[in-house]
């Protein structure tokens, strides 16, 4: 099953960072050791507050920094560890089917989401300890051992800060008991069950509000009655019903419902949902195992159902990593109903079922790895998502971000601007068309949309960023530092605001002020190449000639086509002595950017002092013609 789960992920191996990987993974404040105790004790460093989670990003960040491989490999790995244990939790019930039930879930297609997305991180591991919770408590129910008890409550802990999903594993566990026995005792059963369900409903009460008050959902497209929260309940039940037995068309975003207390269709959902419920709790006393498995599949989806709201609904009130866990309990009841469907075929019929079953998971495989594909990149995924869901406005808008990044500004202009037709009051879509416009000279136009991003959100720290660049750019220094600040005031460990405030504070005079910018920006962000040569040329300028050679030299190695680094370098190196390495510096400027004559000059002269009188007047056949 290993290799299996490597190959049909193998298209996603090398997929980029997605959407908002880059803010759990890269993020440069939370790099450092600081940053790991931000993880645990600051509500706004991380998006959300799975500090586990985050622990982990931090941790790998520093097994292979900004290389996607070794985050996707880690996440494949433990999908394939939850798997083993979710067929080894089977087994210990004495459920039939326990392996095919792993086999299913390791292979099925709407878990991809789950796996490819390094984000989702925090299905894959809160996974492995919510299992490894349900296996030492389903052991202490056996041999009722103290220790057993206190590690299955320690790992529930450990899932609920990776992902608060998981507070509903004591339901799960008293649905085990009662399908065990048909009844449930106080004192035995539900008893020790208490620290479990007080922490669980702690987490999920913290996480809604977190969810509301710092991410964001709240706000019109939240305000839903609890008529169409139950509206969209019944049909996001059956939506999830549907895609784990039909699992085509998968999309990484679909489209959102328009839901209406007015239209009578849709209470057909929830109502059909319920008439199910009640035939099988009609049927219980001779199959409990339907009811159990059906009421694990909507318990475990509940916190994702619409009854609380979670920020992906401002995009779609469904999406395939919300199932992760609660698949189990429908595969469950699939993989258990095809092994005693079996039991009772006669031996010569058996390798029939067996190879029913084959087909079945190599259907699955071939499915998970044709969806892997859109994973490979950011663009490949959104051009997937708007061909399947034409009407995802954020789908365009980060495809747009994704071109806008690699200059294809001609087909990202027409991106952005379909996302604000379909979205006018769309912030990140204004901030994208400012971009495109500031790029094509039109600075009034940019800053208008700026200007309408922040009015949209008065702390969205990049509008500022980028309104402040284009003010800088028109001379409005004053103004374009106001901006910088804001942005910080928003988002303090941006290092390209610290990099921009600190160029705006030397055009205006505030040197060591732009000194002490240029060093956090660093600090965030070592890899900053532009801030080690600006900060390189303020040390020149102060004497500080060895320290300037250590800014100029990593420039360069960041980044070996930084041809103003290089001549920098090369000014250093000449007048420290070093002639040999600045003509070496000088020659490479020059073969990134043929057209300097600064570099020519330096160029000319460094080669003069080494008495190279015939060399020095070869870089000038542009302004000293021979005869």
């Amino acid at each position: 099953m290993l290799a299996a789960v490597v190959v049909v992920y193998r298209p996603a191996w090398n997929g980029g960072f997605l959407w908002d990987d880059r803010a759990h993974v890269t993020h440069p404040d939370l790099r450092s050791w600081h940053g790991l105790t931000r993880i645990w004790f600051d509500l706004e460093a991380t998006q959300q507050y799975y500090p586990l989670v985050h622990t982990a990003f931090w941790v790998q960040h520093r097994l292979w920094g900004d290389t996607p491989l070794g985050y996707h490999l880690v996440n494949i790995l433990l999908h394939f560890v939850a798997a083993v244990m979710a067929a080894l939790t089977l087994r210990q019930l004495s459920i039939p089917g326990a392996y095919l039930v792993g086999a299913v879930f390791a292979l099925h297609p709407v878990h991809v989401e789950s796996v490819a997305w390094i984000t989702e991180l925090k299905n894959t591991v809160s996974a492995v300890f919510y299992l490894g919770a349900a296996m030492a408590y389903l052991r202490f129910n056996q041999k009722s051992e103290t220790r057993l008890y206190l590690v299955a409550l320690t790992l529930f802990v450990l899932a609920l800060c990776s992902k608060t999903v998981t507070a509903t594993l004591p339901v799960a566990l008293l649905l085990i008991r009662w399908w065990q026995r048909g009844r449930l005792s106080w004192r035995r059963d539900v008893a020790p069950l208490v620290p479990f369900f007080v922490l669980g409903a702690g987490a999920g009460l913290f996480t809604a509000w977190v969810e509301r008050k710092l991410i964001g959902a709240e706000g019109a497209a939240f305000d839903l009655t609890i008529v169409e929260r139950g509206l969209i309940a019944g049909r996001a039940t059956w939506f999830y019903l549907v895609t784990l037995f039909w699992p085509t068309n998968l999309t990484f975003i679909y489209p959102r419902w328009h839901i209406s207390q007015a239209v009578w269709w849709q209470y057909l959902y929830p109502t059909a949902a319920l008439l199910v419920l009640a035939v099988l709790w009609i049927v219980r006393r001779r199959w409990r195992g339907p009811l159990a498995g059906v009421l694990f599949f909507v318990g475990t989806l509940f916190p994702a159902l619409g009854f609380f709201n979670v920020y992906p609904f401002l995009f779609s009130f469904v999406a395939d990593h919300f199932q992760y866990l609660a698949s189990l309990g429908m595969i469950t009841l699939a993989g258990a109903g095809i092994a005693r469907i079996l039991e009772r075929w006669r031996l010569w019929c058996r390798p029939f079922g067996y190879a029913l079953c084959l087909a079945v998971l190599s259907t699955l495989a071939v499915l998970t790895w044709k969806q892997s594909h859109l994973y490979a990149d950011v663009e490949t995924l959104y051009r997937a998502t708007i061909r399947s869901n034409p009407e995802c406005w954020m789908a365009y808008n980060n495809l747009a971000g994704s071109l806008i990044a690699r200059g294809a500004t001609d087909e990202a202009r027409g991106l952005v601007q379909r996302a604000l037709k379909l979205k006018p009051d769309y912030p990140e879509a204004h901030n994208n068309l400012g971009l495109v416009l500031g790029s094509r000279g039109q600075v009034d136009e940019a800053i208008a949309h700026y200007e309408k991003a922040l009015d949209l959100r008065p702390t969205y720290a990049e509008a500022h960023n980028n309104l402040g660049f284009a003010l800088a750019g028109r001379g409005e220094i004053d103004q374009a530092i106001v901006h910088y600040q804001q942005a910080l005031e928003s988002d303090a460990g941006y290092a390209g605001v610290h990099y921009n405030l600190a160029m705006a504070l030397i055009a205006r005079g505030d040197v060591d002020q732009a000194v002490a910018h240029l060093r956090k920006a660093l600090e965030l962000g070592p890899e900053y190449a532009e801030a080690h040569n600006s900060l390189g040329i303020i040390l020149v300028n102060r004497r500080r000639v060895h320290e300037a050679v250590v800014h100029f030299q990593k420039a360069v190695e960041l980044r070996p086509q930084y041809a103003e680094a290089h001549n920098n370098l090369g000014i250093v190196l000449a007048r420290s002595g070093h002639v040999d390495e600045a003509i070496a510096h000088f020659r490479k400027a020059l073969e990134i950017n043929p057209a300097s004559t600064e570099v020519r000059n330096n160029l000319g002269m460094a080669l003069a002092i080494r008495r190279r009188v015939d060399d020095a007047t070869a870089p000038y056949p542009q302004t000293l013609p021979t005869k």
